[in-house]
């Protein structure tokens, strides 16, 4: 174990041994083992987004063997996903790479300004499957947040009593938020804080822009200066809103977009301190060659020096 890898795991200073040896497992997996850095597959869109809309573009991502395949073979950290299609997999892959179990769900057939998810899965069937790992996701500004605060709260709790890692998807929405103001800097430095203060030993947000949404941090934003113009700013001051560097940051791969803009973002991640990206669509839709060059591509910028 290396100095860097200490320090990470130093952070966690209220975990039992089960939970350091899991943070451990996935910091030490694949091809950036033991940087400290993460790039990790989640395949959760089918549950969102429907099969078509998920796996049309590549139709091998229909059968849930593929993505664990995708995932092992382009060497990442970990593998999210819902219950159904770790299940289609798990013995096969048995031990081959950390799974994450996505604890809640939601789909696309209602639509509300409100969101929420379904509880879809269990501590114990994460237990069961071998995993390293709970996911779940929050919505920040959400009139059913509070809710979502409280079950999160139970089941990290229950989570880490056994042993495992808890990662938080932290996604601002709600009738009171703007469209842009989902990704502003101050509302996604503002989710990741509270992912932080639920007890997220990994925080998912997705990457912000300049867009200020709020009257009163706009004030603090002009009156401390606080640099947001460049992407590297906006990723270094969202891992500082996270308990000042001291929980892992990863950022989301967002909606397909071509392999220039793909990497300009995660060098603009790289630079400002996070610590890797949560790729899906923009891997698993491509074609399988395309995929594993993408990710292999990505992992080489994390590994390089920022």
């Amino acid at each position: 174990m290396n100095d860097r890898v200490r320090q990470i795991l130093s952070w966690y200073e209220a975990d039992n041994a089960g939970v350091l040896a899991n943070l451990r497992r996935m910091i030490g997996t694949g091809t950036l083992r033991d940087t400290g850095k993460f790039v990790i597959l989640p395949v959760d869109q089918g549950f969102e987004h429907g099969p078509a809309r998920s796996f049309a573009a590549n139709a091998l991502g229909y059968n849930p063997h593929y993505h664990f395949e995708l995932a092992i073979e382009s060497g990442c950290n970990a593998y999210a996903a819902p219950l159904g299609f770790l299940e289609a997999g798990a013995r096969t892959f048995a031990g081959e790479i950390p799974l994450i179990l996505k604890l809640n769900n939601n789909e696309s057939l209602f639509n509300t300004k409100n969101p929420s998810q379904a509880i879809t899965a269990s501590v114990e069937h994460a237990l069961r499957l071998g995993c390293a790992a709970i996911g779940f996701t929050i919505y920040p500004g959400s009139a059913n947040a509070q809710g979502q605060y409280e079950q999160l709260n139970a089941l990290a709790e229950e989570a880490k009593s056994v042993g495992l890692v808890v990662v938080v998807w932290s996604y601002p929405r709600g009738e009171g938020l703007s469209k842009e103001g989902e990704t502003g800097i101050d509302v996604c430095c503002y989710a990741a804080q509270i992912a932080a203060q639920l007890g997220a030993h990994i925080i998912k947000v997705k990457p912000p822009t300049e867009f200020i949404e709020q009257a009163e941090a706009k004030k603090v934003y002009e009156k401390q200066q606080i640099p947001i113009k460049t992407l590297s700013d906006r990723i270094r001051h969202v891992v500082q809103s996270s308990f000042d560097g001291r929980r892992i940051v990863i950022f989301s791969g967002g909606a397909a977009k071509d392999e220039t803009a793909v990497y300009d973002e995660i060098r603009g991640i790289h630079a400002g301190g996070g610590f890797g990206s949560i790729i899906g669509r923009n891997a698993f839709q491509r074609p399988r060659k395309d995929a594993l060059a993408m990710l292999r591509k990505i992992m080489e910028i994390y590994a390089s020096k920022p």
